[in-house]
């Protein structure tokens, strides 16, 4: 495993597991497989209703807490002050631990700047350890940006291949805030995956297509978090720090960027906003 230091000097690994549509029973497994089989970095959010599951996985895999990098995100409907500040210890509950070592505001709308200073109280607190944002990329970065005394840690956008988010990292690079990328194989995308470069490059690296592209992130300084309940992918996609890609083969990976995203975010979002009366306790 590689880790990277963030901008508050914690030290996150730059590859783990993510949750995303992964029901609990399945969250519960592959989290705790991934953690016995070397993992340290986990991924869930409130709207992901598998937090309660990746509590018990973390329980059952007899890790150390300490060793471990837990992500969470609070969901709009929570970004009110007040609300968040619950939201954040209601994740906690839900999770079974004492602290979050990454809290993130899932999306950019409502109230965020509300729910931006109880991240800041939570980590005063020591009930967060990091702070950051989950999809914000604009006006709403420069908004968080301009707000208060602790700046955003990590960024966690869809990012890949064909979405290489170069204007972006290039404005975090002057923060030092790391970039996160989910959807870091673009969402399995048939022709990304088909590329011919990858090809190339898993025959001459002895890996898979799937290794290249996870390499290639965190070579470049992503933090990536491909989900999976397959414990063969699972420990397949963590294979891949005994290489390094040439300068010539990042030249050619540089050269797929598409600015192709493979998810409308404003839809998206819309979509999921009918689910946010869920309620979380509710989580099994």
């Amino acid at each position: 495993m590689k880790y990277t230091t963030l901008n508050d000097n914690a030290i996150m690994p730059t590859l783990g597991i993510g949750t995303y549509r992964i029901r609990p029973t399945d969250a519960e497994r592959s989290v705790e497989h991934a953690l016995k089989n070397g993992y340290r970095l986990i991924d869930t959010a409130n709207i992901y209703l598998n937090e309660k599951a990746v509590g018990r996985a973390i329980k059952k895999s007899g890790i150390d807490r300490s060793e471990i990098f837990l992500t969470s995100k609070i969901w709009p409907t929570e970004y009110k002050y007040a609300k968040a500040k619950q939201a954040i210890e209601d994740t906690l509950n839900r999770l079974g631990v004492d602290y979050i070592d990454l809290m993130l505001l899932h999306q950019p709308v409502g109230d965020y700047l509300g729910a931006w200073r109880a991240m800041e109280e939570a980590v005063k607190t020591g009930k967060i350890k990091s702070i950051g944002l989950s999809n914000f990329i604009g006006l709403e970065l420069d908004k968080v940006l301009a707000e208060g005394p602790i700046k955003p840690a990590v960024v966690q956008v869809e990012c890949h291949p064909y979405f290489q988010q170069k204007e972006l990292k290039a404005k975090l690079a002057k923060g030092n805030i790391a970039l996160e990328a989910w959807y870091p194989l673009g969402s399995a995308d048939k022709d990304l995956l088909a590329e011919p470069i990858f090809a190339e490059l898993a025959s001459k690296y002895n890996k898979s297509v799937v290794q290249i592209i996870l390499h290639w992130h965190v070579q470049t300084g992503n933090i990536v978090i491909p989900g999976s309940k397959n414990p063969t992918h699972i420990d397949s996609n963590l294979d891949i720090f005994d290489f390094e890609l040439s300068s010539a083969d990042l030249e050619q990976i540089a050269q797929l960027d598409k600015d192709k995203r493979f998810l409308n975010l404003p839809k998206w979002m819309h979509r999921l906003f009918l689910l946010a009366r869920l309620n979380y306790d509710k989580q099994v």
